[in-house]
């Protein structure tokens, strides 16, 4: 009896150990970029040779970035870029001059005859803190850089300042890394993978856009550069729409989050995140929760909390610049410009899948939240930062 019970307890630290040993051996959580870096690594970037070895939650340093961009200069050039223009010329824009006219104002452009050139140096550039995390806001701005495509963003934030627009300094690369379907909006209940403007950038985060640069066929970058060449805001906005249009458009970059309201963080539907919107969150964040000076009975103009009740809520009339074409709204993520209304459609990309469909009015069409990504603010406001919005 005595032997017995010893010999239990024995195969007892023995099945223990053989549980452990096979925990141990167990495969790690398949990263959500898996595809993306698989395609990376068989590419020889990011200084990995297999996807086990990635390493994809790290954060992506300063010369890492570098060393991609160098590396991804030398795959581009190779690259013939188109030679008709991609986007049919809009019957309502003067293209051979510097001014632009859209339905109701005029406001000053510039001239559209933009090639992008891209400078390939002859070894990548060391930089003073090769070990500082990039930001997102800094992996878009060198990979829009990479491409060609500064003076692109630059023209877009020109665009909304000589609006009398106040946008912050990142506008104009996430409107283009949008564009170009850079950034992928996470299914809702991984809503804790999205990251800030500010966020640290992970490796799998840049692995992602790289491999959408990998697959572009050579119009996507110059298209991209005929939409801003073209593009052009109205010149007579109110004050009101000013102020309004400016809390938005401060919000750029900020990720689509189920349910959500906050620029900080926040719990939705059991997922925590980092903070961020959806799209009639966009518009409650914009108009309910924003603080204006003198704004009288605004916030409570706006009663529901859901699309069907907030699209309903705000007459046709008073809605934000309703005469602006689609043509311009929609390069920057801006639905059929009505800051008031709720359509929360998403589309599953910014960058359509053949030049044939990249329109003046740039209008993917598959709208499925899973595969997003938001670019500037909600399409419920008609901003659609879900560029991880468009419509």
């Amino acid at each position: 009896m005595g032997r017995r019970l010893l010999v239990g307890f024995a195969v007892v630290p023995a099945l223990f150990c053989a549980a452990a040993a096979t925990a141990g051996t167990s495969k790690p959580a398949q990263s959500w970029a898996a595809p993306q870096i698989k395609l990376v690594t068989a590419a020889g970037l990011f200084d990995a040779s297999t996807v086990a070895s990635f390493r994809p939650d790290d954060v992506l340093t300063a010369q890492a970035l570098e060393d991609l961009s160098f590396e991804l200069k030398q795959r581009l050039a190779e690259l013939e870029p188109p030679t008709e223009p991609l986007i049919p010329t809009d019957p309502t824009t003067t293209t051979s001059t510097t001014e632009t006219t859209t339905v109701g104002a005029t406001t000053t452009a510039p001239p559209v005859t933009t090639t992008p050139i891209v400078t390939i140096p002859d070894a990548p550039k060391q930089v003073a803190n090769p070990t500082k995390p990039v930001t997102m806001t800094q992996l878009d701005q060198r990979l829009v850089q990479t491409l060609g495509l500064g003076k692109a963003a630059t023209e877009f934030t020109h665009g909304a300042k000589y609006a009398g627009l106040k946008a912050p300094a990142r506008f104009g690369s996430e409107v283009v890394a949008r564009l170009l379907g850079l950034r992928l909006n996470h299914p809702a209940s991984q809503d804790s993978l999205e990251l800030l403007p500010n966020s640290p950038a992970t490796r799998a985060e840049a692995a992602y856009s790289t491999a959408q640069i990998l697959d572009f066929q050579g119009w996507e970058v110059p298209a991209v550069q005929q939409l801003a060449d073209t593009f052009a805001l109205p010149s007579d906005f109110t004050d009101w729409q000013k102020q309004i249009l400016t809390i938005a458009f401060a919000r750029v970059g900020m990720p689509y989050i189920w349910g959500g309201t906050s620029d900080g963080p926040e719990t939705e539907f059991g997922v925590s995140s980092r903070g961020g919107y959806d799209c009639s969150g966009f518009v409650w964040r914009v108009y309910k929760l924003q603080s204006y000076p003198n704004e009288g009975d605004l916030a409570s103009v706006l009663k529901g909390r859901t699309t069907y009740q907030l699209s309903s809520e705000v007459p046709k009339s008073n809605r934000i610049a309703p005469r602006i074409q689609s043509r311009n709204w929609s390069a920057i993520g801006l639905s059929r410009p009505s800051l008031a209304r709720s359509s929360c459609k998403t589309p599953s990309s910014i960058r359509p899948p053949s030049p044939a469909s990249f329109s003046t009015t740039i209008s993917p069409g598959t709208m499925r939240r899973s595969t997003n990504v938001m670019m500037a603010t909600p399409s419920s406001v008609g901003i659609i930062n879900k560029m991880r919005f468009t419509m």
